[in-house]
């Protein structure tokens, strides 16, 4: 059996998936103490223990403790000359007109940082070798300084690791985990391959801690972690691979889409994932999408991870007033504690309270009937909000939607009109707890004609992990144009990679049995500086000159083109792709009205209800409607109609 966890800020999920059968709960976070509401769920949907089961678990504790600056004590070694590439960056200004740019806090301060005396030269030769003696001093220094984790990334390194090891070999003894830059993020790019290194020294600690809490309290679970790029690795490898692990909530959303989406055979998918905290927006084209540029606070990761695209928009989004006097929502959160106004002990304003003000929440039937909810506690504190901007509360409560309909088109644009699709071309699939309540608006606003809306969507990131399988990805410079870049030669490099990393996969334990490997190249015209990625087939010139056209609006093929890496992506097979009925463990045993009275934004109507459990495949209706389930609660507008797929998935068409 396959357990996936997904522990958000609001709300943590759980599937469990067994033979031709799967069970959903969710309960509320604890961000005090993440692993108490894993352990609550747990022993719900689990009575009887882990034996047996493989978790699945997408964390967030990693990137918390980045945002939060709450990482470990780490040091870095880098070539003498070059101590400061991490503080310079790329001298970008996102905001060129700001004349007063606050910088994020560093995650690691300039003393900490030590210059070592070699130096390789591009091609991995060696200008100045590393002694004896000099390692002797940075040993010295390493324990004078005492960090609680080392980061190591030596000028080319990429092109010969050997120094790094030497170091490695050195300090090995000294008990304090080590990231080397030629493991990590071996490629061209210092501050990109020296942000990678860092980020991975400073997350490393705060997982292994976090992992041996799991293992006290968890005794005997077969833990896996969900990592950034859709797979997952195994619970004891992932504190030595800390920045695979910032992004791993959001990734099992859109792969659960993705696997979704294919048993549909719904290949352009628009993924709307709207929790809490935040909104996570991405679009699939036929392929999971992937990006190398992914920015954390400023620093790149540098390593592939979904190309996933976040805003501070969620259902515990918190709304105010600004010092100018206009409406604000989000992106600071109510979370889990205190929570929402209507949850009895937030006192600010919410997306979920306006959603409950305007009828489009039933109380009783939240969380399953486990979480009652307090409608006079949000009208009391929507009317104090509402008379400070000189509304009425029920226009401030459809104002607060709008705001944050604006973030999330925003967002819906940014992955696709911005990089040259045509979001009309595809299927707007909507999850997470509160998506649904404001899916049709975004589509009205996109002009999108049909919404997908899965069946336990509430729940569809666990999903994701619990359908994921181990991945693995290795990557190597390459620099070839001209009559270098060929397919013969660039095949051959794939092999020899191939090899390399099939060996190390062997070691690991990985089954060798439904091991899928995919190749990728990053390709760029001779002079530019960004690349585009491209799978790596005979036919890659074709595609990056087709690619490059369709992100920028032109392509050079009378251009050299040259290209700068490639990359392996080891996948383990996960369950079958067959998905099963999931069926919550516990669900609301409280009658739903037939109909009642909604706020839309024409006004105050009478809509039916209908409970989703009792809605049969092939049932077919109309809005204005309110599909009511234990974890999401879907707001049909009039033009909608919508129709129960088979497993109760609804195709809403406008």
């Amino acid at each position: 059996m396959r357990l996936g966890i997904d522990s958000g800020g609001t709300f943590t999920d759980f599937v469990l998936l067994g033979a031709g059968e799967g069970r959903v709960h969710k309960v509320p976070s604890t961000p005090d103490d993440p692993l108490r509401a894993i352990l609550a769920g747990v022993s719900e949907l689990c009575p009887q223990g882990l034996a047996g089961v493989e978790v699945v678990h997408g964390t967030t504790r990693g990137t918390n403790a980045f945002l939060e600056r709450q990482g470990a004590r780490a040091a870095l070694l880098t070539t003498a000359g070059f101590e400061d590439v991490l503080f310079i960056g790329r001298q970008t200004r996102p905001e060129l007109f700001n004349l007063q740019v606050a910088k994020p806090p560093e995650i690691l301060p300039r003393e900490r940082v030590l210059g070592v005396k070699e130096r390789l030269a591009a091609d991995g030769s060696v200008l100045t070798p590393l002694t004896g003696a000099e390692i002797s001093r940075v040993r010295q220094w390493v324990r004078d300084a005492a960090p609680e984790a080392l980061a190591v990334c030596l000028l080319h390194s990429y092109a010969h690791p050997g120094h790094e090891e030497r170091l490695a070999a050195a300090l090995g003894d000294l008990g304090i985990p080590i990231s080397l830059s030629s493991r990590i993020l071996p490629e061209i790019r210092e501050y990109e391959r020296t942000s990678a290194t860092v980020l991975n020294a400073y997350l490393g600690p705060v997982m292994e801690a976090y992992l041996a809490d799991w293992r006290q309290r968890l005794p005997g679970a077969s833990l896996f972690i969900q990592q950034s790029n859709g797979g997952f690795l195994p619970g004891s490898q992932a504190a030595a691979w800390g920045l695979q692990t910032i992004l791993s909530g959001p990734a099992g959303g859109v792969y659960g889409a993705w696997r979704l989406g294919r048993e549909l055979g719904l290949e352009n998918l628009l993924t709307l994932d709207m929790g809490g905290t935040s909104t996570d927006v991405a679009l699939l084209a036929g392929e999971i999408p992937f990006t190398r540029e992914y920015l954390l606070e400023g620093y790149p990761l540098g390593i592939p991870v979904m190309d996933i695209h976040t805003v501070g928009a969620g259902g515990g989004s918190i709304a105010f007033k600004d010092r100018g006097g206009a409406l604000r929502v989000g992106p600071r959160s109510a979370g889990a504690v205190p929570g929402p106004v209507c949850y009895g002990r937030g006192e600010e304003i919410t997306v979920t309270d306006a959603q409950l003000f305007l009828g489009r929440v039933r109380p009783e039937y939240f969380l399953g009937g486990r979480l009652p909810l307090d409608p006079g506690a949000t009208a009391r504190a929507m009317a104090r909000l509402a008379a400070s901007l000189a509304v009425s509360p029920q226009e401030l409560a459809l104002g607060i939607i709008r705001v944050s309909n604006s973030h999330m088109a925003k967002a819906l644009a940014a992955v696709s009109l911005e990089r040259g699709f045509d979001p009309r071309d595809f299927t707007l699939c909507c999850f997470g707890g509160a998506a649904g309540l404001q899916v049709c608006e975004l589509a009205v606003e996109l002009d999108l004609r049909r919404i997908l809306v899965p069946w336990q969507g509430g729940v569809l990131s666990a999903l994701g992990m619990a359908l994921a399988g181990l991945r693995r990805d290795w990557t190597r410079t390459l620099l070839w144009s001209g009559p270098r870049l060929t397919w013969k030669r660039l095949e051959q490099e794939f092999r020899a990679l191939e090899e390399q990393a099939r060996a190390e996969v062997r070691r690991e334990g990985w089954p060798q049995q439904g091991l899928t490997v995919a190749g990728e190249l990053a390709l760029r015209y001779r002079g530019q500086t960004d690349t585009v990625n491209v799978p790596g087939r005979p036919d890659f010139l074709a595609t990056f000159h087709a690619r490059h056209r369709r992100l920028y609006g032109h392509e050079f093929r009378d251009r050299e083109v040259e290209a700068v890496s490639l990359g392996l992506h080891f996948q383990a097979s996960g369950p079958p792709a067959k998905l099963p009925r999931l069926e919550p463990v516990s669900s609301a045993r409280v009658s739903l009205p037939s109909r009642g009275q909604v706020w839309l934004p024409e006004g105050s109507v009478t809509v039916p209800f209908y409970n989703r459990l009792e809605l049969q495949s092939g049932d077919v209706f109309s809005g204005p409607a309110l599909v009511v389930e234990d974890y999401a609660t879907l707001l049909i507008l009039p033009g909608f109609q919508a129709e129960v797929l088979p497993q109760g998935h609804l195709l809403l068409s406008r």
